[in-house]
């Protein structure tokens, strides 16, 4: 799996690439609490339940499925959120079904059952460029640990980081056209 700390970065660029006024900070932090909580399945395996299983890690909570019933529950809160339906729903959704996506780049694990309930079959994206992440945190503060985050520094970071500054220079831009009319 790609840290918990790079699957917040979906949420923030995609916040940044909304022109900010359509994601209210109580969704932005809802998303970035969806981005994670696909991982809440790593719980499977107190309970003896094995990776392989759609119950277990990278499963059922990592597919399109799960991400669309709880975007969509995520919508009906949406006056909670201060932002509409729709919008809620797509956030919620973009920011829950990257956390899949991401896992799909690592070079670790066993895959991602994107297509649950239809289809247990685990897939991995054709580039596995992201070092896949220790679930333990002491292992985090290892020589692989430092590896992981310098993966994910460039493929999930830079790139996030270079979307939310072209959308701000790019709006800069429109407003400067604007005042010059």
């Amino acid at each position: 799996m790609a840290s918990a700390f790079s699957h917040i970065a979906i949420p923030l660029a995609l916040s940044s690439a909304s022109l900010r006024k359509a994601i209210p900070w109580r969704l932005l932090a809802l998303g970035m609490f969806l981005s994670v909580a696909p991982d809440l399945d790593a719980l499977a395996f107190k309970f003896g339940i094995p990776y392989e299983s759609p119950w277990g890690h990278r499963g059922f909570t990592h597919s399109l499925a799960f991400a669309f019933g709880v975007s969509a529950v995520c919508a009906w809160g949406a006056g909670q959120l201060r932002a509409g339906p729709l919008v809620v729903f797509l956030f919620s959704f973009l920011s829950m079904s990257s956390h899949g996506l991401l896992d799909a780049l690592t070079d670790g694990g066993l895959g991602v059952a994107f297509f649950w309930p239809f289809n247990n079959e685990r897939y991995f994206l054709p580039w596995q460029v992201i070092e896949v992440s220790p679930i333990s945190i002491g292992r985090f503060f290892t020589a692989r640990g430092w590896s992981v985050i310098k993966s994910e520094l460039l493929y999930i970071w830079l790139p996030s980081v270079i979307l939310g500054l072209t959308v701000w220079l790019g709006q800069k831009l429109l407003q400067l056209l604007r005042s010059l009319k």
